[in-house]
């Protein structure tokens, strides 16, 4: 073994050994005492839907449902590193802290007497009930602790033990509706709150905590308009019934008011194009209406069009748009997007959408393109609807490769191959700045 191997394997034990030493007894008080205290409030309130009277009380699902606590041990055994120590501590950190916070701001109670149990299983449930009372409903620390244990188990697991894990970590989210811990509401707020840790304290790059420590407000208008967007849905929530599937929705697009306020393109945790599970499941529901306002705007018109013979800039592909185009280079300017298809080459430089992206990140990518352009025959810029991203950027790269000796001549060039591009003050003022090698 290595020097290196050799002191990081006493580092990551201290460091795992430290954080359970941490969050033991932070979760046995601080979930003690905000069970308590909505006993002493005498909280009634529950959000329980009809249906849940046909959920049985299966007493054998106690086990798979105490299962969680061995495999909150084992969840530290799997990290490698003390980056992966310590950001799996945070995560379980955090989802305590937003779940307790939860419970004293929202309390509710669970509905309904559990029947009795014998045996095993009966002494089971005597020990949880020891502990545990009626209250902590929403959102359901167990599911989120689930999320954030099962992605560290399955990451490093095997291909044939990952379907253990998945099949495991089903079973028990389903023990707390089972188990007659949790009514339904519980799991995906739950799980929401699993899938926000796993995006605060990510695998790959930076924390968007410390991505926005120290920013202004760097896109106000836009910022505000998709949390005004994000408010409008939390709204509906109230109105009953399924408007509780609002949250998720809501909870996507205040995260993208985040990123434009604050975090950035990062924000969209997108490397070597693709998304983190986080990020891919927390912002579906932007992503879905990004994609379908990309093909409401584009309709009727060319999926690309040729800027040179072997440069094209076109809308985001869908599966078969590259190969029915003939492209075998990809560059995906999206931070938005997941990729439906691959291309024999492929780039990602995450912009977002409707702003300008700074001098760098315009350079690797006008960079990106030329070293595509030198080892691939037809190449697709793209970003969502193919009229600004990627217009920007190959009038940069038109720049950089001499094939354009103005900002002007650029500019013509690309409205030339595709009109609809929609260049701006804004967007004349950085390839200026790009034209005359700042940045």
């Amino acid at each position: 073994m290595s020097a290196t191997g050799t002191t990081r394997g006493p580092i990551r034990w201290k460091h795992s050994l430290a954080w359970l030493a941490l969050l033991a007894p932070l979760f046995f008080l601080s979930y003690g005492w905000a069970n308590q205290l909505a006993a002493r409030r005498g909280v009634t309130d529950s959000i329980v839907f009809g249906w849940e009277s046909a959920i049985p009380f299966l007493p054998w699902t106690i086990v798979p449902y105490w299962s969680i606590d061995l495999m909150y041990g084992l969840s530290f055994l799997a990290c490698r590193t003390p980056r992966e120590v310590n950001h799996h501590g945070l995560r379980l950190l955090t989802a305590q802290l937003v779940s307790v916070a939860c419970f004293v701001a929202f309390p509710l109670r669970f509905t309904g007497e559990k029947p009795a149990s014998e045996g095993m299983f009966g002494a089971l449930f005597d020990a949880l009930a020891g502990f545990d009372l009626p209250y902590n409903q929403a959102p359901s620390l167990h599911i989120s602790l689930l999320v954030i244990i099962w992605w560290v188990l399955v990451r490093r697991a095997s291909p044939a033990w990952r379907w253990v894990w998945h099949g495991w970590a089903l079973l028990v989210a389903a023990s707390v509706l089972t188990t007659w811990q949790h009514h339904f509401f519980d799991l995906p707020t739950g799980a929401l709150v699993g899938l926000l840790c796993l995006w605060l304290w990510p695998d790959r790059g930076e924390s968007p905590l410390r991505l926005a420590m120290g920013k202004t407000v760097t896109r106000p208008r836009l910022a505000l308009y998709y949390l005004i967007s994000a408010l409008a849905c939390l709204a509906l929530t109230f109105i009953g019934g399924w408007g509780w599937l609002a949250l998720w929705p809501a909870a996507a697009l205040a995260l993208v008011a985040a990123n434009y306020a604050w975090v950035g393109p990062e924000g969209f945790q997108k490397h070597d194009g693709h998304h983190s599970t986080a990020s891919r499941w927390l912002l579906a529901p932007y992503r879905l209406g990004a994609w379908i306002n990309s093909r409401l705007w584009t309709r009727g018109q060319a999926p690309a069009d040729a800027i040179t013979e072997q440069v094209w800039i076109g809308r985001y592909p869908g599966r078969g748009d590259l190969a029915a185009g003939g492209f075998d280079a990809l560059l995906d300017l999206t931070a938005e997007f997941h990729p439906l298809t691959r291309a024999e080459h492929h780039h990602s430089e995450p912009m977002l959408d409707l702003t300008t992206p700074d001098l760098p990140s315009l350079r690797r990518a006008a960079e990106a393109l030329e070293a595509l352009h030198a080892k691939a025959g037809r190449i697709l810029v793209c970003c969502a609807l193919g009229y600004s991203r990627s217009a920007l950027t190959v009038a940069a790269w038109l720049l950089h490769s001499g094939r354009a000796g103005s900002v002007d001549e650029a500019i013509e060039t690309v409205r030339q191959g595709r009109p609809q591009v929609v260049l701006g003050a804004e967007h004349r003022t950085v390839l200026e700045r790009f034209h005359r090698g700042e940045g």
